[in-house]
């Protein structure tokens, strides 16, 4: 009888008789929450089909980490233990976060999570007044454990991140490489298809799309969504469809349950809530405004030439240098003074495309070479020649039709 009490550990780990493709270099992807296996993701995607490389999965432990392995393992991945991995040894490691990464037994590319460097360190994870404040990432306290720089490779979006880094953690800048950014040059080749996602997304001739995001913490949007979704309801003509894509971390939080009880009948009638696993890419492509507060997809929405109405912007949380900063001194803010929609044509009419530019521009010094550069980098790593062939940046897919639309169209056609 078997010892079900027992772990076997995964064939990968074990290695020797047990693999059936010789001499291949194993990768770890270190996933701690939804966003940063997001971001891992389109890295993985640069070796995963390479008979060369093997990949595995491994989920650290994170507050925001629910669910996680599941959702991995649902995709056929293989994913071990973090107690397995930390005592296993890989030929790379890749993670977006710093939690436990010291512990590894591989040379780490440490990626950044989000677009821009626009939180900042905060007094609850270690900061002190007299510490130099800079974009969380970029501080020493994530970056060295116990005075060791611990990223065999940090990478970075914009020139200018290095330059924080010489003030905030200078070691670190011998392992630093500045190689730009997925989301950005997959949101520029996804720009042509806008007719696209909006067919797909069931907008008829006339209506229009709201695309409302939110971070997560007490100072985002959704910190105080109890006072706008009352106006998203309400205030909207017929022909303003709404959509709402939160932080992964409110779900992990609260579970996306809880998150539509909250919105109650307006995520079936007028607001539609997007699942975690739902692309934003095309939705915010496919808006005519963008509603939104300090996260990373509002600085996004820069570069979709839609305006964009900030809903809340914490300024003593924000880097004065990045691009949610440049944002905030473009984009007009939301008031509660004033009707929503008439909030919205102002900010239609007042569009500063330039000033838009900028913001964008923050987000990366390296546009659409992400994926040849970090190719590049993760095979040099890794010792290996790269594929015989141009790595390809893909557009996102179509997107799943606005909540309650074919439902109507069943009723019209019966």
């Amino acid at each position: 009888m078997t010892d079900n009490s027992t772990r076997v550990e995964p064939a990968l780990v074990q290695r020797g008789q047990w693999i059936t493709v010789p001499d291949q270099k194993s990768v770890l992807a270190v996933v701690h929450t939804l966003v940063y296996a997001e971001r891992l993701r389109q890295v993985v995607e640069l070796i995963e089909s390479d008979f060369r490389v093997q990949v595995v999965y491994t989920v650290a432990p994170h507050a925001f980490g629910a669910g996680l392995a599941r959702s991995l393992e649902e995709q056929g991945v293989t994913v071990i233990p973090w107690e397995q991995a930390v005592r296993t040894r890989f030929d790379l490691a890749l993670a977006a976060g710093s939690r436990g990464i010291h512990l590894l037994r591989a040379p780490v590319v440490r990626l950044p999570h989000g677009g821009g460097q626009i939180k900042l360190l905060r007094k609850a994870e270690g900061a002190t007044d007299h510490e130099l404040r800079v974009a969380s990432m970029l501080s020493r306290q994530y970056l060295t454990h116990e005075g060791r720089v611990v990223p065999a490779a940090l990478v970075l979006a914009h020139e200018r991140d290095r330059e924080t880094l010489a003030r905030s953690c200078p070691e670190a800048l011998p392992v630093t490489h500045v190689v730009g950014d997925p989301h950005y040059d997959r949101l520029l080749v996804s720009r042509a298809r806008r007719a696209e996602y909006r067919k797909a997304l069931g907008l008829r001739s006339g209506e229009r799309l709201l695309f409302v995001t939110s971070t997560w913490g007490e100072s985002s949007a959704f910190g105080r969504f109890d006072a706008l979704l009352p106006r998203l309801l309400r205030e909207l003509p017929p022909n303003v469809k709404t959509m709402l894509f939160l932080h992964p971390n409110l779900h992990a939080t609260y579970g996306s349950w809880q998150l539509r009880q909250w919105l109650g009948g307006g995520a079936a009638r007028r607001v539609r809530l997007a699942h975690t696993s739902e692309d934003w890419v095309p939705p915010l492509v496919a808006s005519d405004w963008i509603l939104g507060d300090a996260g990373s997809v509002t600085s996004y929405g820069a570069l979709t030439g839609r305006p964009i109405l900030l809903s809340r912007f914490p300024v003593n949380e924000i880097a004065p240098d990045s691009s949610a900063a440049l944002l905030a001194r473009t984009a007009p803010a939301l008031t509660p003074a004033r009707p929503l929609a008439e909030q919205l044509a102002y900010a239609e009419e007042t569009y500063d495309a330039a000033g838009h530019r900028r913001a964008a521009a923050r987000l990366t010094s390296r546009p659409g070479t992400f994926h040849r550069r970090m190719r590049a980098l993760l095979y040099r790593l890794l010792g290996l020649a790269e594929p015989a062939h141009r790595p390809v940046v893909r557009p996102a897919g179509p997107p799943a039709q606005l909540a309650g639309r074919r439902r109507t169209e069943r009723r019209t056609a019966a």
